[in-house]
């Protein structure tokens, strides 16, 4: 038989009381930890959703252009809208590309507006061959873009690791 103390409680009793605070705030250190983990992680992969979003805008963006090479500005201003908060998503290397789309965007819509071909007035100082060179350049680069604009956001979206 235990010999109780003279407060009448047994010594197994009064260790399991000392060491009832120490396991509650180990208990609540962890459940802690746990919930900053799983806000770390949402926090993650609410990122990687709105990289993926502004992706998936240039990707439907350039298969609009290769699909006919006809830029309208609404169009570009759309994707403009859509990709705006690129700069705070990515480093510097995704927003100076979608700056390339749009400035090449806006080049190859200005281009194919001056193109005039036999059935049109041509007018004063118009230089033909510098338009269709202009107009070709610009379709060039954005059939391209597809791969590029890939590899470009792949390391901000690769999941593989």
């Amino acid at each position: 038989m235990h010999s109780l103390t003279p407060a009448g409680v047994s010594p197994v009793l009064q260790i399991l009381q000392g060491l009832l605070t120490p396991v509650i705030g180990v208990t609540t250190l962890y459940i802690a930890w746990q919930q900053w983990k799983t806000n770390e992680r949402r926090a993650v992969l609410d990122r990687y959703e709105r990289r993926l979003r502004i992706y998936q805008h240039v990707v439907e963006f350039l298969r609009v252009i290769v699909r006919d090479f006809k830029v309208e500005i609404p169009g570009i201003l759309k994707l403009s809208a859509e990709t705006a908060e690129a700069d705070f998503l990515f480093g510097e290397d995704i927003p100076n590309y979608l700056d390339e789309i749009y400035t090449r965007g806006v080049k190859l819509h200005a281009a194919r507006a001056e193109y005039r071909d036999f059935r049109q007035s041509i007018p004063e100082g118009y230089d033909h061959r510098k338009v269709v060179d202009a107009i070709t350049n610009e379709e060039k680069w954005f059939l391209g873009q597809l791969a590029i604009a890939k590899e470009k956001f792949k390391k901000y979206l690769d999941i593989s690791r």
